[in-house]
């Protein structure tokens, strides 16, 4: 149990705060949140100046060394109320007490999701069971290893909406797994090559020259091969939310993997993320792009920030025929500009255009909003996004995306 501030705690007895804010820091990371060591250090050592004389600077000290996005902010303060005691949150720390199976189906509300990975970080871990007899101990152990087996599976198809905390550190795992195929294409340029299929001119002219012309070596060259350069369009408005920080995970997988990456994200405005993606640990790239963004989960404006990639950044990474992933869900929120337009433009600019929409996860899915109307027209490829199966299935289809060079 954690030790509480009490009257015989004083504020100043430095081994209960540290302790405190050792179990605080924990519990923030069973509810989704990461933390390095460094942090807890640093929150220890800030406390120390800021004093507990008011509640407010204690919260203040937290919230800067312990949230490096706005998703996270819902998650932190539900924790802080209910770790430091708040009395409005008596009432739902109460259900805390309560099995983990009541928290099973997610909740409408925002607020509630949150609630639920809080729950599930601070639910007691079921220790100090009664010994069962030898033949319930080993049914339950071939049970448990029948769902070991298939855990992988389920998890696969299980919606990023719908997992805890616990199952998305799982999914994060394999994503990591996932590695995009190394798409080969031809371009119109020339490298030297062993290969007698053309000759160099000016190479065989250059070396005839340092021989005194008396002796003529031939030399050849060949079309340059290289990958096809891939950009990534990601919503994060607040509609998206649920699924932007997953694929956030995916997008810094594939941009370890491989060079010629160039990543966005949009919601009210458009921001270039290659550079931060390109940082080796997946917290420190997602710390950064969230001090660089600052329209996370807002509204929702596609046809502008298309508009803006096509009028600064098309012909600066879609010069040589790369492919273009577009995750969004579709549901405009300002019609700035021709949606269509913008949307003709990109196809055209680009090698191939593959919308991901997590609706699609819904069997009954309809092109109903308007948004959607005017953005498949210009599609070569719709398909879905809300869990590790439709991922994989994405790799697939660039696996098999080769056409011959112009």
């Amino acid at each position: 149990m954690v030790q509480q501030s009490s009257q015989r705690n004083t504020p100043h007895d430095k081994g209960y705060l540290a302790e405190n804010i050792l179990h605080f820091a924990r519990t923030l990371r069973k509810a989704g949140i990461s933390l390095p060591p460094t942090r807890v250090l640093e929150a220890i050592e800030a406390i120390q100046f800021s004093g507990l004389t008011r509640r407010d600077d204690i919260y203040d000290t937290f919230r800067c060394l312990f949230i490096t996005s706005r998703d996270q902010q819902e998650i932190f303060d539900q924790c802080f109320h209910i770790f430091w005691r708040n009395p409005e949150f008596l009432e739902r720390a109460m259900s805390l007490l309560l099995p983990t199976t009541f928290l099973e189906n997610a909740p409408q509300d925002e607020k509630d999701k949150a609630l639920k990975r809080v729950s599930q970080a601070f639910a007691p871990e079921q220790k100090n069971q009664p010994p069962k007899e030898k033949e319930d101990e080993e049914l339950e152990v071939e049970f448990d290893a029948r769902l070991t087996s298939s855990d992988e599976k389920v998890l696969r198809h299980k919606d990023f909406e719908q997992m805890s905390a616990e199952e998305q550190q799982k999914a994060l795992e394999l994503i990591k797994r996932l590695q995009l195929p190394a798409e080969l294409i031809t371009t119109r340029r020339f490298s030297p090559s062993v290969q007698k299929q053309r000759i160099d001119t000016r190479k065989t002219m250059q070396a005839s020259m340092k021989r005194g012309a008396d002796i003529i070596e031939l030399k050849y060259k060949a079309k340059k091969v290289q990958r096809a350069p891939l950009v990534i369009l990601c919503d994060i408005s607040g509609s998206m939310s649920e699924y932007s920080r997953m694929l956030l995970h995916f997008i810094h997988s594939l941009s370890s993997a491989r060079d010629r990456i160039h990543s966005f994200t949009f919601g009210t405005e458009l921001h270039n993320i290659t550079r931060q993606m390109k940082y080796k640990d997946v917290d420190e790239a997602l710390a950064a792009v969230g001090q660089q963004i600052d329209d996370w989960s807002g509204g929702t404006r596609i046809s502008s920030a298309i508009h803006d990639f096509n009028q600064h950044w098309s012909r600066r990474v879609l010069g040589q025929r790369a492919n273009v992933l577009l995750i969004t869900d579709g549901l405009e929120r300002d019609g700035a500009y021709d949606l269509a337009l913008e949307m003709d433009r990109l196809h055209k600019s680009c090698r191939k255009l593959i919308w991901l929409n997590p609706l699609l996860r819904y069997d009954a899915f309809q092109a109903k909003a308007r948004g959607i109307k005017l953005m498949l027209p210009h599609v070569d490829e719709f398909r879905s996004a809300h869990n590790i199966n439709s991922l994989e299935g994405l790799i697939e289809s660039l696996q098999n995306t080769r056409r011959p060079a112009q």
